[in-house]
C-alpha cells in the first residue's frame, strides 16, 4: 500500500492521462475528422484548452510529488535543492517535455485554423514522453518506445472521438453528423482495434518475460485487470459500431440515444483503465 505521497502521485499521473490523451485525442480527431465534427469544433477546442491546461498543471505536480516522496514532507515538493536535483534526471528531462508540449498545445489552440498542427506537435510531444520515463524506458529499446508511442496516439484518437460522436448523438438535428462521425471512425477502429492489441501484447510480453508472470506477480494480476477492462471497452465498441451507428445512419433517434448512453458507459470504463494504468507505473515492480 503507498503512502501518502505514493498515492497522490498516483491521483496526478491519473490526471495526466487524462488531460495527455484527452486533449492530444481532440486534436488528432478534429483534424481527421474536420467535417462530421465541424458542428462541435468549437466545442473541442475549448474542451482541449481545458484537457492541455490539466496536463500542465498535473505534470508539474507529479514533479513536486517526486520531491515530496524523497523527502518524506510536503516540504519537498518546493525544496529548490532537491527539485534541482530531480531536475538534472530524466524525472526532469520527462517534465520538459511535458512543459513545451503542454504550451506548443495551447498556443496552437488560440491560433485560427493552422494552429491545429502546432497543437497536434505538441500533443505528440507529450505522448513521446511517456516513452522516455517507467517500466518501457528500462527496456532501453527505441522500437519498444516508438510502438508504446502510437499505441498511445490510438488510444488518445479513441478517446478523443468520444466526446464529439457523444454531442452529437444528442441532438436530433445533428443526428446524421452523429451518423457520419461513428461510421468514419468505425472504419478507423478496423485498423485501430488490432493494431492497439498488439502493441499491448507486445509491450506486455516484453515487460513481464514470461506467461506465467501474467498470474504469479502484482504487475501482471494488475496488467490482467486491465487487459479485462479493455475488452468491456472493445464490447461497447463493437455494439456501437455494429448496431447503433447502422440505425442512426437509417435515421432512427433512439439509437442516437443508446450510443449517447453507451459512450458514457465506455467513458467510465476507459477511465477506470486510466487508473488501474496510473498504479501499474507508480508503485508496482516488474518482475525479475
Amino acid at each position: 500500500m503507498p503512502d501518502i505521497w505514493g498515492q497522490a502521485a498516483i491521483l496526478a499521473k491519473f490526471l495526466l492521462y487524462i488531460g495527455a490523451l484527452g486533449a492530444s485525442g481532440l486534436v488528432i480527431v478534429r483534424i481527421v475528422f474536420a467535417g462530421p465534427t465541424a458542428l462541435v469544433a468549437e466545442r473541442m477546442r475549448k474542451q482541449a484548452l481545458g484537457l492541455a491546461a490539466l496536463t500542465l498543471v498535473a505534470a508539474g505536480l507529479g514533479f513536486m510529488l517526486r520531491g515530496a516522496a524523497l523527502t518524506g514532507g510536503a516540504d519537498g515538493m518546493m525544496d529548490p535543492e532537491m527539485l534541482g536535483l530531480l531536475w538534472q534526471t530524466p524525472v526532469g528531462d520527462v517534465l520538459l517535455y511535458r512543459l513545451i508540449g503542454a504550451i506548443l498545445m495551447i498556443a496552437g489552440l488560440l491560433i485560427p485554423r493552422s494552429g491545429q498542427w502546432i497543437a497536434l506537435v505538441g500533443g505528440l510531444l507529450i505522448l513521446w514522453s511517456f516513452a522516455q520515463i517507467g517500466h518501457v524506458r528500462d527496456i532501453a529499446q527505441t522500437g519498444v518506445r516508438l510502438l508504446l508511442l502510437l499505441h498511445l496516439v490510438g488510444v488518445a484518437f479513441w478517446i478523443g472521438v468520444l466526446s464529439p460522436l457523444h454531442r452529437l448523438s444528442q441532438r436530433p438535428d445533428h443526428l446524421s453528423h452523429a451518423a457520419r462521425l461513428g461510421h468514419l471512425f468505425g472504419q478507423a477502429a478496423t485498423f485501430i482495434v488490432p493494431s492497439l492489441i498488439l502493441a499491448g501484447l507486445l509491450m506486455g510480453w516484453m515487460l513481464l518475460g514470461t506467461p506465467t508472470a501474467l498470474i504469479t506477480t502484482g504487475y501482471g494480476l494488475a496488467l490482467i485487470t486491465k487487459i479485462a477492462l479493455v475488452a468491456g471497452v472493445l464490447v461497447l465498441a463493437a455494439a456501437n459500431k455494429l448496431r447503433f451507428i447502422p440505425e442512426m445512419q437509417a435515421g432512427n433517434t433512439d439509437a442516437a440515444r443508446h450510443l449517447a448512453q453507451s459512450i458514457e458507459i465506455e467513458t467510465t470504463v476507459i477511465l477506470a483503465v486510466l487508473a488501474t494504468t496510473a498504479t501499474l507505473t507508480s508503485v508496482l515492480t516488474l518482475p525479475n
